[in-house]
C-alpha cells in the first residue's frame, strides 16, 4: 500500500532531494534506535570510489550543445550528492569512534574512508585557536566554491569539498588528489605553484600561472609578489597557503585556497563588489572633473587629444586602480598576513579602505536600518538574517555592531523585529559554541540525556541537573536500559546558571555585547519578546538535532519540558560546494530582464523554459528552482492565468517545503500567494487553509509582532467572513502602525481595508474614520491630484451619503420600524482580490534605494520585479501622476515598456466596486463574480437607495451600465446580472460555508497537523 501511494504522488513530491534536508520535528511515534555502524568496519579500501576522478570527469563532459551542458550539470549534480551523502556517513563513523587515524597526530587526527580524506584540522593560536580552526576550514570551501564558479576557464581543477559538524566536532572532508604521496605527511609529486614549491621553470608551470592569472583577473586578486623561505622572490595570484600542483591524472589542481590573512577573507564579496562600483563612481566623477577643468568633454573627446589620456591616467592614481590606463581594482590577499614579507606594499592602502567602508556608521546605519524599516518581507529568523545581511555585504561576526546601530537608531522601536531575530541569532550561536564542547565528553550511550539536558538548561530559568538526573534514571529503569546517575556523568552537573553564564561571556567574546543577553532566557522573552520555541527551532536546525513531534512548555520548572525519549537524532550538518546549473539560471535572470522592461509574455515563455531546465538538471529540487515556479506563477496570474498560476505555485510550494524545509520563510510566503491564486479560482476554503497555515508556522518560527503577520492578517481578513474579519484587519492595522507609522502606503491600505469591512456591517460612522486616515495618509504621501488620493476621496464620499441615507431613513421611520434593515456595502469577489493582490505584492513592487547598490541574489521569496525589496499599495492601474509612476501593470495579451519605479510611486487603491445589501443577508450572498472591464479596474457603484433614483417596492427592474459593468436596480438593490449564478457556484464551491478559523492571536492547529499534513491539493 505504501509504495502504491508513493507511485501515484508527482515526481516533485516522490523523488528523493539531492542533499538531505533537515527537519527539525520528527514523527511523535518514531523510536529512538541506533544505526548499525558494524556493517561500516569493512569497508574495502580498494572498493570505495574514486570521488575526485568522478568530480573530474563529470567537469570535463562535452559543453558543444544545450543537451550536452544539461548533462554535464545533471552529472554534476548526482556527482556532488552523492559525495555528500558519503560525507554524512563517514563523519558518523568517524566521530563515533569506528576508525583509527592514520596519522597519528592527536592534535590533527587525519581520516582515511570510502575514499574520503577528512582532518579536524590543527587549532593555531595565531589564527584564532579552535575557533580559528573552524574558521580555516569554512574558508578553504568557501575559496573551493569560488574557483568553482569560474566560467570560462577550463584547465583548472579543485577537490571535492565539504565541510561537516557532528556532535560538537567539526570535520573537513574531500576527495584523494591524485599524485599524493604519503597521505600523512601531504606532500605532493607534482607542487608547481606556491611558497613551498622553490624556485624552477618549466611549462607545466607557465601553463598553471596562465590559468591562474586568469582566475585571479575574475576574483579581483592582484598578483604580487614575496620572499620565500630561502630569500628567493615568489609570484602569487592567490593566498600565501595555496599550492598548484600537476596530479597524476594529467590535470591541474589548487589546493590549500583558504585565505588566512584575517581581513580579506572575511569581508563579503557582495562588499567587495559594491566598493569596486563605489571607485567607479568615484573613477567616473573625476575624470569629468578633469576634464571640465580643461575645456570640457566634448573639446577633449577628439582622438589623440593627451588631455583625455592625462585624465584617466590622473582619476586612476586617485582612486587606486592597479591600471594606469583603465580603471581595474584588485586586491591583495597577503596584505596583513603575519610572517609574510612583501617585495611591493603598493595595495595597504585599497585593502584598508574596504576594512574602513564596511565598519563605517553608512553600511549599518543606511544600509541596513533603511532595508528594513522599508520592507515588509523582514528577515524573520536566522537563515534569512543571514541571507539579508550577506547581501548587504555584513559577515555574521559584526552582529554586535548591528547591535549597537539598531538600539542607537531614532527608529529601533520600528525595528524592533530586526533586533529581535538578530539577538537570538546571536544567543543561539554563542549556545551552540558551547553545546560543541559540551558534547565533546558525552559517550554515545548518554547522548540523548546530554542533549535533553543542556536543553532544559539553557531554556528553562533556574533549571537544575536534580531533576533530569531523576528523570534519567526513571526511564531507564522502566526501559531495563543501564545508564549512569547524575553524580557519575560530568555533563549532567551543568546547571542553568552555570550555561547562561558561559553563552554570555563568548558572545561578550565573539560579538563585544556586554548586557544584552541578560540574566535569562526569561529576560530574552520578557525585553525582545523572543520565544522559546522559536530558539528551540534555530538551535536544532543549526546542530543537526531532531526532535519528537508533540507540543513543548519551555516554562515548567517542576519538571524537565525535555527529555530524552524526546531526542529522536542527531544528523551531521554538512556545507558543500553547490554546483551550478548555469543555463536554467542564465534562463532564469533573462526572465527576470524580460519582466523589467515588461515584456511579460516573452518573459512567460522565458520562465517556463527555465523551468523545464531545472526540470532536466536537478528534478525541480533546487530552491532557484522554487523562486522560478514561484515568478512563473506570478506572471501567469497577472495574465489571467488562474489555473497555471495555481498550479505552478502549488509546486513551489512542495519545492520549498521539501528543499528548505517545511517551516522556512520562503515556503510560508509561498503558502500566502498559493492562497491568493487559490481564491482566484473560487477555492475559498483552501486558500483560507493556507493563509491560517501560513500564520501557524509565522507564529512558530518568529512570533506575531512582526511586519509579514500584517500582511496574512489583511488578507485573511479578506478572506474570512464574520467578527473574524475584523479581528484580523485590526490586528494588521495595529502592527503596519507600529512598525510604518500612520502616513505609510500599507496602513493607509489597512484603513481602507477596515473601512470597506465596517461598510460591509452597516456601520458608516467608524467607516467614515478609517477611511479619513486612509485620505489623510495618501494626501500627505501624494497630494490632492493624485489618482490614489481622488479614489480615496471618491469613495469617502459615496460612504457619507450612504450614512446620511441610512440616518435619514432611520430617522423617518420612527420607533414603530426599529427592526428596518440598515443597507450596507458589500465588496465584490473580484475587488476582494484585487486587494489580496496588492497585499501580498503581486502586483506592485519598488525598489529602493539604500546608499550605493548592491548585488542583490533572489530573495527568500521572489517578486515581480525581481530587485524589489518593498511593496506598495496600489490596484495595478499606472498612475498618470508624472512624479509617482505605477511599478507593473500587466496586460494578459500585449507588451508594454515599464516605467521606471520610484520609491515613491503608487498606485490606485480599489475604493468602490461594492454592492449595496441589508446587512440580515448572508454576506457571502451579495459577493458577485463579475470581471471588472473598467479602465482603472475598479467597479463604482453609485447609492441609489432613498435618492431620486430609488425605486419603490414592486417597480420594474432597470438595468444600467456603470464603468463597463452592468448591474441591475431591484427594488431599491443593486445587483449584477451574474449574482444569482455566482451565489450558486459559490454554494457548490463551499465559500458561503467556509471553515470556522481560529481566534486571531491563536491559531488552533497541532504541530501534528503542520508537519503531516502534505496534501496542498486538498490542504488536509
Amino acid at each position: 500500500m505504501h509504495c502504491k501511494c508513493l507511485k501515484s504522488l508527482p515526481p516533485v513530491e516522490g523523488m528523493p532531494t539531492p542533499y538531505h534536508t533537515l527537519s527539525w520535528l520528527g514523527p511523535p511515534c518514531a523510536s529512538r534506535t541506533h544505526k548499525n555502524t558494524f556493517s561500516r568496519l569493512g569497508i574495502d579500501e580498494q572498493s570505495a570510489p574514486d570521488w575526485n576522478e568522478e568530480l573530474q570527469a563529470a567537469r570535463d563532459l562535452p559543453q558543444g550543445s544545450l543537451e550536452e551542458r544539461l548533462q554535464r550539470d545533471r552529472a554534476l549534480v548526482q556527482v556532488n550528492s552523492a559525495f555528500v551523502r558519503a560525507v554524512m556517513q563517514g563523519a558518523e563513523t568517524v566521530i563515533d569512534g569506528f576508525v583509527e587515524p592514520v596519522n597519528g597526530n592527536p592534535d590533527d587526527p587525519a581520516f582515511l574512508l570510502g575514499g574520503l580524506f577528512m582532518s579536524q584540522g590543527a587549532a593555531s593560536a595565531v589564527f584564532g585557536g579552535e575557533r580559528g580552526r573552524r574558521a580555516a576550514q569554512r574558508l578553504e570551501l568557501k575559496g573551493v566554491q569560488a574557483y568553482s564558479d569560474l566560467e570560462g576557464l577550463e584547465g583548472l581543477h579543485t577537490l571535492p569539498t565539504a565541510v561537516v559538524d557532528y556532535r560538537g566536532v567539526r570535520l573537513s572532508a574531500q576527495g584523494l588528489a591524485p599524485g599524493l604521496e604519503g597521505f600523512f605527511l601531504l606532500v605532493f609529486r607534482g607542487l608547481l605553484y606556491g611558497v613551498n614549491a622553490g624556485p624552477q621553470e618549466s611549462p607545466h608551470r607557465r601553463r598553471l600561472l596562465a590559468l591562474l592569472a586568469h582566475a585571479a583577473k575574475s576574483l579581483s586578486l592582484q598578483r604580487h609578489v614575496i620572499v620565500g623561505h630561502s630569500g628567493h622572490q615568489v609570484p602569487l595570484f592567490t593566498s600565501v597557503d595555496a599550492q598548484g600542483l600537476l596530479g597524476a591524472d594529467g590535470r591541474f589542481y589548487i589546493l590549500d585556497v583558504c585565505i588566512k590573512d584575517g581581513c580579506l577573507c572575511r569581508l563579503r564579496p557582495e562588499l567587495l563588489q559594491a566598493f569596486i562600483q563605489h571607485k567607479h563612481c568615484q573613477f567616473t566623477q573625476r575624470v569629468r572633473e578633469l576634464l571640465d577643468e580643461n575645456g570640457g568633454f566634448e573639446e577633449c573627446a577628439t582622438a589623440g587629444d593627451s588631455r583625455a589620456t592625462n585624465a584617466v591616467r590622473a582619476a586612476c592614481k586617485d582612486v587606486g586602480s592597479v591600471s594606469d590606463i583603465i580603471f581595474e581594482m584588485r586586491f591583495n590577499p597577503n596584505i596583513f598576513s603575519p610572517g609574510i614579507y612583501e617585495a611591493t606594499h603598493s595595495h595597504t592602502q585599497t585593502v584598508g579602505e574596504t576594512r574602513q567602508n564596511l565598519c563605517s556608521e553608512e553600511i549599518y546605519h543606511i544600509r541596513l536600518v533603511e532595508y528594513c524599516l522599508k520592507s515588509h518581507e523582514a528577515p524573520m529568523e536566522g537563515a534569512s538574517l543571514k541571507q539579508a545581511l550577506h547581501q548587504l555585504g555584513i559577515n555574521l561576526r559584526y552582529l554586535g555592531h548591528v547591535v549597537k546601530a539598531l538600539s542607537q537608531s531614532e527608529h529601533k522601536n520600528c525595528l524592533r523585529h530586526i533586533m529581535r531575530s538578530v539577538i537570538g541569532e546571536i544567543f543561539v550561536r554563542s549556545s551552540i559554541r558551547v553545546f560543541n564542547g559540551f558534547l565533546q565528553g558525552v559517550d554515545v550511550p548518554c547522548l540523548s540525556a546530554a542533549v535533553s539536558h543542556f536543553l532544559c538548561c539553557l531554556l528553562v530559568p533556574h533549571f537544575t541537573p536534580t531533576s533530569a538526573g531523576e528523570e534519567t534514571k526513571k526511564k531507564s529503569r522502566r526501559r531495563g536500559r543501564v545508564v549512569g546517575t547524575s553524580e557519575s556523568t560530568p555533563w549532567s552537573m551543568l546547571t542553568g546558571t552555570e550555561l547562561w553564564n558561559l553563552v554570555c561571556q563568548d558572545a561578550i567574546e565573539t560579538y563585544n555585547i556586554s548586557d544584552s543577553l541578560g540574566s535569562g532566557p526569561n529576560h530574552l522573552v520578557e525585553h525582545y519578546g523572543l520565544q522559546k520555541l522559536s530558539l528551540l527551532r534555530e538551535f536544532c536546525l543549526k546542530t543537526g538535532v531532531q526532535l519528537r513531534l508533540r507540543d513543548y512548555f519551555l516554562d515548567n520548572q517542576s519538571k524537565a519540558p525535555i527529555g530524552p525519549d524526546d531526542i529522536l537524532n542527531i544528523f551531521p550538518v554538512v556545507k558543500h560546494v553547490h554546483m551550478p546549473t548555469v543555463d536554467a539560471s542564465k534562463a532564469y535572470r533573462t526572465a527576470q530582464n524580460s519582466i523589467q522592461r515588461g515584456l511579460l509574455a516573452q518573459a512567460h515563455e522565458q520562465l517556463k523554459e527555465a523551468a523545464y531546465l531545472f526540470g532536466r538538471v536537478c528534478d525541480d529540487l533546487h530552491p532557484e528552482a522554487c523562486y522560478c515556479h514561484s515568478l512563473l506563477a506570478r506572471v501567469a496570474f497577472i495574465q489571467g492565468k488562474t489555473a497555471e498560476a495555481r498550479s505552478v505555485q502549488q509546486k513551489a510550494v512542495v519545492i520549498s517545503e521539501r528543499v528548505l524545509g517545511f517551516d522556512h520563510p520562503n515556503t510560508i510566503q509561498q503558502y500566502a500567494l498559493l492562497a491568493v491564486y487559490m481564491f482566484a479560482g473560487g477555492e475559498t476554503a483552501l486558500a483560507q487553509k493556507c493563509l491560517l497555515r501560513a500564520r501557524l508556522l509565522m507564529l512558530t518560527v518568529h512570533g506575531e509582532d512582526h511586519p509579514y503577520t500584517a500582511t496574512l492578517d489583511s488578507c485573511l481578513g479578506l478572506v474570512l467572513t464574520g467578527e473574524q474579519t475584523g479581528q484580523y484587519l485590526k490586528n494588521a492595522l495595529r502592527l503596519n502602525t507600529s512598525f510604518f507609522g500612520l502616513i505609510d502606503l500599507h496602513t493607509a491600505l489597512n484603513q481602507h481595508l477596515l473601512a470597506q469591512w465596517m461598510c460591509s456591517r452597516g456601520d458608516y460612522r467608524s467607516a467614515m474614520a478609517h477611511e479619513k486616515e486612509a485620505l489623510s495618509a495618501f494626501t500627505s504621501l501624494f497630494g490632492e491630484d493624485h489618482p490614489q488620493t481622488q479614489c480615496s476621496k471618491e469613495f469617502l464620499g459615496t460612504i457619507t451619503k450612504q450614512a446620511v441615507q441610512v440616518e435619514r431613513s432611520l430617522r423617518q421611520a420612527g420607533a414603530d420600524c426599529t427592526e428596518r434593515a440598515v443597507e450596507c456595502l458589500t465588496p465584490t469577489t473580484d475587488t476582494i482580490l484585487e486587494q489580496m493582490v496588492l497585499v501580498t505584492g503581486i502586483r506592485k513592487i519598488t525598489q529602493r534605494e539604500l546608499g550605493f547598490k548592491l548585488p542583490y541574489g533572489p530573495a527568500a521569496s521572489e517578486t515581480v520585479n525581481v530587485e524589489g525589496k518593498g511593496q506598495e499599495t496600489g490596484c495595478g492601474k499606472e498612475a498618470e501622476d508624472g512624479g509617482s509612476p505605477a511599478a507593473i501593470k500587466m496586460e494578459s495579451e500585449q507588451e508594454q515598456p515599464m516605467k521606471e519605479v520610484s520609491g515613491e510611486s503608487t498606485a490606485v487603491v480599489p475604493a468602490n466596486g461594492h454592492v449595496v445589501e441589508p446587512a440580515e443577508q448572508d454576506q457571502h450572498e451579495g459577493e458577485t463574480d463579475v470581471m471588472n472591464e473598467g479602465s482603472d479596474g475598479t467597479a463604482e457603484v453609485k447609492i441609489v437607495n432613498g435618492e431620486s433614483e430609488a425605486r419603490a417596492e414592486g417597480e420594474e427592474a432597470e438595468t444600467c451600465v456603470q464603468n463597463g459593468v452592468k448591474w441591475s436596480k431591484v427594488n431599491g438593490e443593486i445587483k449584477s446580472d451574474a449574482s444569482c449564478e455566482a451565489m450558486k457556484a459559490d454554494e457548490k464551491n463551499g465559500i458561503t460555508n467556509g471553515t470556522a478559523s481560529p481566534p486571531i492571536l491563536k491559531s488552533k492547529g497541532t504541530w501534528a497537523e503542520v508537519v503531516v499534513s502534505k496534501g496542498i491539493n486538498g490542504v488536509k
